[in-house]
C-alpha cells in the first residue's frame, strides 16, 4: 500500500491515491513533512486534498500506483486530488466550491460534488475533507506542482497513432494495448499516452503490461482530469506527452483520447492543427454499429486519417456485417491489432486489404463490393482468431 504520513496530524498516516502519487515519489511524508490547511478558500482542480471516508457507496476501492486497488473502509484517510469528472456511463460531476463534506467520484483518486448519475451508479463512496495538503513551507500542494519535467527534444516525432471512440466503454484502451503489443512485436520500442480522461491506473498498466517501454498520462503532466480545461492546456498535454515519449527514444507512438467524438475537449481537441499535425492515423473504437458508422464519417469529414475501425463492436459478427457494409476502412477484431504486420501497416497509413491509391483514398475491388478476403474456415468462427480485415464474408 501506498501511504504517507502527516506529521503536522498526529502522526496520521493516509493511503495515497493515484492521482496524488508523485507525493510518495518526491519524498512527500517521509523525508519532506507533509500538513494541512483549512483555509477558508475555495478548493481548485487539483488541490490535494486528505478526506476521511465517511460512507462506502459505489467506489469501494482506491486505484493506486502499478494498477493496485486498495480496499476502502469507514474511517480511513486518503489522499485525493480535486477535479471535475465527465463521465456518461457514471458520474458527472464539479469541483465543490468549499471544503465541506462530498464525493469520491472516482476511484483513482478524484474528490468532487456529484451533479448528476448515470442510472445503474450507487450513490457515490462520500468523504469528509480534512484539510488541503501542504508542504513544508504552509503552500498547498497541488499536482500541477509535482508534474514530471518535459525535456524537449530535437529528434523528429515517431509516428504516431491515436485511438479515438463512440464513448465510454467502447474498447479504446483494449485496442490501445493491442496496437502496443502488436509495434512490439515488430520490433518497435513503443511509448504510449492517455492525453485526456479522469486519472485512473488501469488504462496506464494494461499499456505498460501490453509492452509499452514508458507510459504517461495527463496526471504525470500535473493535472487530475481533462474534464472543462481550456483547450490550451489540452493541446499543452498532448505536445508534452508527444514529447516526452519522443526524448524517451519511442520510435512509435500509441496516444488515447478519453470518451467519445461528441464529448466536449475530444470534439474541440480533434480539430486543432496541433493534433492534426501530431497524429498519422486514427484507429476508432466503437460499440455498435451505428456509432461506428457515424463516427467514422464524422473523422472523414473532419478530414482526419482513420486507418481502421475496432472495439467492442467487433465481439459481434451481425454488428461487423452492418458496419463494413458502410465504412470504408478495414474493420478488425481487437486481437488482431496484435499482429505486427497489420500494426506496422496501420502505422505507415496504409489500409491493408483494401486498395489503397495514389492519394491515400480507398478502393474496393469493383468499385463498391466490399472486397473478398476469403472467409473464415467454417471451424474457425471465432473472430479472435482471425487477423485480415473483416468483411461482410468473413462474419457471414
Amino acid at each position: 500500500m501506498q501511504s504517507v504520513r502527516f506529521n503536522s496530524s498526529g502522526n496520521e498516516v493516509a493511503k495515497v491515491s493515484y492521482t496524488a502519487r508523485r507525493l510518495v515519489e518526491l519524498g512527500y511524508g517521509s523525508t519532506r513533512t507533509l500538513g494541512l490547511s483549512v483555509e477558508d478558500r475555495p478548493p481548485r482542480a487539483g488541490d490535494l486534498v486528505l478526506c476521511r471516508v465517511t460512507e462506502i457507496g459505489q467506489h469501494r476501492f482506491l486505484g493506486q500506483v502499478h494498477g493496485k486497488r486498495n480496499r476502502l473502509f469507514v474511517g480511513d484517510t486518503v489522499v485525493v486530488a480535486y477535479g471535475a469528472r465527465y463521465a456518461p456511463d457514471q458520474f458527472e460531476a464539479e469541483v465543490p466550491g468549499d471544503l465541506g463534506p462530498c464525493d469520491l467520484v472516482a476511484g483513482g483518486g478524484i474528490a468532487g460534488r456529484v451533479v448528476s448519475s448515470h442510472s445503474k451508479m450507487k450513490s457515490p463512496t462520500r468523504v469528509e475533507p480534512l484539510g488541503l495538503v501542504t508542504d513544508e513551507h504552509g503552500e498547498v500542494i497541488n499536482l500541477a506542482r509535482l508534474a514530471r519535467p518535459v525535456v524537449p527534444v530535437l529528434a523528429a516525432r515517431p509516428r504516431t497513432i491515436a485511438v479515438l471512440g463512440t464513448s465510454m466503454n467502447s474498447g479504446k484502451t483494449t485496442v490501445a494495448a493491442a496496437l502496443i503489443r502488436g509495434l512490439g512485436l515488430a520490433g518497435r520500442r513503443v511509448g504510449a499516452a492517455k492525453v485526456t480522461g479522469t486519472g485512473a491506473p488501469g488504462d496506464p498498466t494494461l499499456m505498460a503490461d501490453a509492452g509499452a517501454s514508458r507510459v504517461i498520462d495527463f496526471t504525470d503532466l500535473g493535472f487530475p482530469t481533462t474534464y472543462q480545461l481550456p483547450m490550451p492546456q489540452v493541446i499543452r498535454i498532448l505536445r508534452s506527452a508527444i514529447t516526452d515519449l519522443t526524448s524517451h527514444q519511442a520510435d512509435a507512438i500509441v496516444l488515447e483520447v478519453a470518451d467519445g467524438l461528441l464529448q466536449r475537449e475530444t470534439a474541440a481537441l480533434m480539430r486543432t492543427p496541433e493534433f492534426r499535425a501530431g497524429v498519422d492515423g486514427i484507429v476508432f473504437a466503437a460499440g455498435e454499429s451505428v456509432s461506428a458508422v457515424a463516427g467514422v464519417r464524422m473523422l472523414r469529414e473532419e478530414g482526419l486519417p482513420v486507418v481502421a475501425l475496432s472495439g467492442v463492436l467487433t465481439s459481434s459478427p451481425l454488428a461487423v456485417a452492418e458496419a463494413v457494409a458502410c465504412v470504408d476502412v478495414p474493420v478488425y477484431a481487437t486481437a488482431a491489432l496484435s499482429d505486427p504486420s497489420v500494426t506496422d501497416q496501420l502505422l505507415a497509413g496504409a489500409v491493408p486489404g483494401r486498395g489503397v491509391v495514389g492519394d491515400g483514398s480507398v478502393l474496393s475491388d469493383d468499385g463498391g463490393r466490399l472486397a473478398d478476403h476469403g472467409g473464415l474456415p467454417q471451424e474457425r468462427s471465432r473472430l479472435t482468431e482471425y487477423s485480415a480485415p473483416l468483411t461482410a464474408e468473413t462474419v457471414a
